[in-house]
């Protein structure tokens, strides 16, 4: 049986925590910054965890 390869696009995007959680990175905080307030993109600097529902996907796609 071939091996199970992880999805490229995942593995640049999601890193896992040692506790088996997923960390994420926000949204909206790439381009189009001049319209943002300072507070809302120093908000979208920090590092997210993926929500419940989501968790189980994700780490399909990472083999985890």
């Amino acid at each position: 049986m071939p091996k199970v390869k992880t999805n490229s696009a995942a593995k640049k995007r999601f890193k896992l925590t040692g506790t088996g959680k997923i960390k994420r990175k926000h949204a909206f905080h790439s381009h189009i910054l001049t319209k943002k307030t300072t507070k809302q993109k120093r908000n979208l600097v920090h590092a997210a965890l993926v929500d419940g529902p989501d968790e189980r996907r994700i780490k399909a796609l990472l083999n985890v």
